[in-house]
């Protein structure tokens, strides 16, 4: 089964009007996080939000901007050196922040909230690391108690790559701050043509993409189009390799959604045209395993 569309806000350029699209398209989900459009993203997203309430959203807590950061010193949540890195996964700051986020988007309750690229934390160290996810899942699962969050997870550009955590240490992390039954419910990680690993890895039955779904975790695969450098690296003969009669963005975003194990693609489409040539892209019937073995092969050929 192919994969859903889901609005992407990171690199979007105007996030209301995408917004209102991609509810129009009958699209579910809405991913976001407070540091993107220099930290507007969520307060832009809150109207459409607040218009389509069966919009899915997921945000994040992790990265901040100077001002928020600024914010954070002034409400005691985090040091002035702390604030200075950018990035925090303490847990007064997760709480803070997750409160924050409630607040910008205006939801009582959040669907999602995913660590931002918690590999940031504590690099080259994975006990320290994991301690810190641990200790941020315990806040979130506060928050899901409470009725301020639906599920959690984590949102990761490398982390899962260079196994700096795996879906099952996540789970058991997850389960070890919950105490028992945990709300862990998503990953998101960029799988693309380019960032083939976690493809070819699912073909074979290995990787967080099947991890991830045998768990029954909702996978969101983020850059499909590696920030809109690959469709002028796929030419029109590739192309038609992947599925004839589409354009190579389509078969780039085809590609990605016909993945084992992956629930949604996020897509930053500003425009109009561009909403719907992707949209139309995953309504087409998923690739076969076969098929994705043979354009994974004539990519990493010599």
């Amino acid at each position: 089964m192919t994969a859903q569309l889901a609005l992407g806000t990171y690199r979007c350029q105007a996030i209301p009007e995408a917004a209102v699209r991609a509810a129009a398209s009958g699209a579910q989900w809405i991913d976001t996080a407070p540091n993107y459009a220099t930290g507007r993203a969520q307060t832009l997203l809150a109207p459409a939000l607040a218009a389509h309430p069966l919009l899915n959203v997921s945000t994040k807590t992790g990265y901040f901007t100077a001002a928020t950061g600024t914010d954070a010193v002034n409400a005691g949540v985090l040091t002035t050196g702390q604030a200075a890195a950018g990035h925090s996964l303490a847990p007064d700051y997760v709480r803070w922040q997750t409160g924050r986020n409630r607040e910008q988007l205006g939801h009582d309750r959040l669907d999602l909230v995913l660590l931002h690229n918690p590999e940031r934390a504590h690099p080259g160290d994975r006990l320290a690391l994991h301690r810190a996810i641990r200790d941020a899942f315990a806040v979130l699962e506060e928050a899901v108690a409470a009725g301020h969050v639906t599920g959690y997870g984590i949102a990761t550009w490398a982390g899962l790559e260079e196994e700096a955590f795996t879906v099952g240490e996540l789970l058991a992390l997850a389960a070890e701050a919950a105490g028992g039954n945990h709300h862990l419910a998503a990953v998101q990680l960029p799988v693309s043509l380019v960032m083939m690993m976690p493809i070819v890895q699912a073909l074979h039955g290995r990787g967080p993409l099947p991890a991830a779904a045998g768990a029954g975790l909702r996978v969101m695969a983020s850059a499909p189009l590696h920030g809109g450098e690959l469709p002028a690296m796929v030419d029109q003969e590739l192309a038609d390799l992947i599925r004839p009669g589409l354009t190579p963005a389509q078969t780039c975003i085809l590609a990605v959604a016909s993945c084992p194990g992956v629930t949604n693609v996020l897509l930053a489409a500003s425009g109009a045209p561009h909403w719907k040539e992707a949209a139309d892209a995953v309504a087409q019937p998923s690739l076969t395993a076969a098929k994705l073995r043979e354009i994974t092969g004539v990519l990493t050929s010599p």
